[in-house]
């Protein structure tokens, strides 16, 4: 367990000042999904069990030429002109996603090129933690002097990562969980601010259960090989990790932070599908005026998930409102943020 307070941390505080996402413009429904799946690979696929078991309706899903690094820079521009701040202005850029345009370079010098900006640029990879993580590092460097204001960026397009000709049973069940994902964009920008401002960040790792799922393509243990460029996973064993340990994770941050869940505006959090949501709730206690749900619109979007969530309250936040973000990511991490409108 690793934990920063703002308090302990000097004299600097640092907080989210623009906030941007995009959807792309294609819907596809989970009837359609069905039906291209079934078509596909002739499995017996009842009507509507997509929708039935995730509660997922429609998703986003990038377009032909569209990639994760597009659909960041989309969303670095509206954070940046929310900001009042030209790409010039950022002297960090960091690209927090579980997608990649590709395996070499990094794709924040993609999305730099394309801005116009100049920044120190670099990626930050932790699965659906991925967007959180990179705003934890921006803010950290920050407060090291290392930078003064801070582009924090993601673009996921997992659905580029689902099986749509499964030759089986036991292959559509293993990659069932792929069938939940949309894409989407999201950016923040982080600078100094007088009051409020990040206040806490929390993390619990359990690599032991790394296994639990992922796409396996791409590195040094499967180099080349279509087969392992599809998401394979078990979405059960993910939600057993955090029921075990996610609880703690979130009584910490409201010992330290707000023990009521009123003290918190919104509590923003990872939505795999409505019933994993439904059972967060739960266990958790979160009353679901905190929450803001956007799963059955847009599937999983992994680390895209809290970045779209922030920007759709953003507009209706006043300074002194707290958000709470809470992360759940491949690995296995769990990490809570706090932040504090200035």
């Amino acid at each position: 367990m690793h934990r920063q307070n703002a308090a302990e941390g000097g004299p600097v505080r640092v907080g989210i000042t623009g906030v941007g996402s995009c959807l792309p413009d294609r819907t596809v429904t989970s009837e359609h999904l069905r039906q291209r799946v079934a078509t596909a690979s002739g499995l017996p696929l009842p009507a509507g069990v997509f929708e039935r078991v995730t509660g997922i309706t429609t998703r986003r899903v990038a377009a032909e030429g569209e990639y994760a690094s597009t659909l960041a820079v989309t969303a670095a521009r509206t954070a940046l002109d929310r900001a009042g701040l030209d790409p010039l202005d950022v002297d960090l850029l960091l690209f927090a996603s579980a997608t990649r345009d590709m395996v070499e370079p990094a794709t924040a010098h993609i999305v730099q090129a394309e801005l116009g900006s100049r920044a120190h640029a670099l990626d930050v990879t932790n699965a659906c933690n991925s967007f959180v993580n990179g705003i934890d590092t921006a803010r950290a460097m920050i407060m090291a002097g290392r930078a003064r204001r801070a582009l924090v960026v993601t673009g996921e397009t997992p659905s580029r990562a689902v099986r749509h000709r499964p030759d089986s049973l036991r292959q559509f069940r293993d990659g069932f969980a792929g069938y939940t994902f949309g894409d989407a964009g999201a950016a923040v920008v982080l600078e100094p601010v007088e009051r409020g401002g990040i206040l806490d960040v929390d993390t619990e790792t359990h690599s032991e259960h790394w296994p639990v799922g992922g796409i396996a393509g791409g590195g040094s243990r499967h180099p080349r090989g279509e087969e392992h460029t599809y998401f394979h996973g078990d979405g059960r064993e993910l939600r057993e990790v955090f029921e075990k340990v996610g609880a703690s994770v979130l009584d910490r941050v409201r010992r330290r932070t707000g023990p009521e869940w009123a003290d918190y505006r919104h509590v923003l959090v990872h939505q795999v599908t409505v019933p994993y949501l439904e059972r967060f709730r739960e266990i958790t206690g979160v009353p679901a005026d905190r929450l803001v749900v956007t799963v059955p619109e847009t599937g999983n979007v992994a680390s895209a998930t809290l970045g779209i969530q922030l920007d759709r309250v953003h507009d209706g936040l006043r300074p002194g409102d707290r958000v709470l973000f809470v992360g759940l990511g491949g690995g296995v991490s769990i990490m809570t943020m706090v932040w504090e409108k200035s």
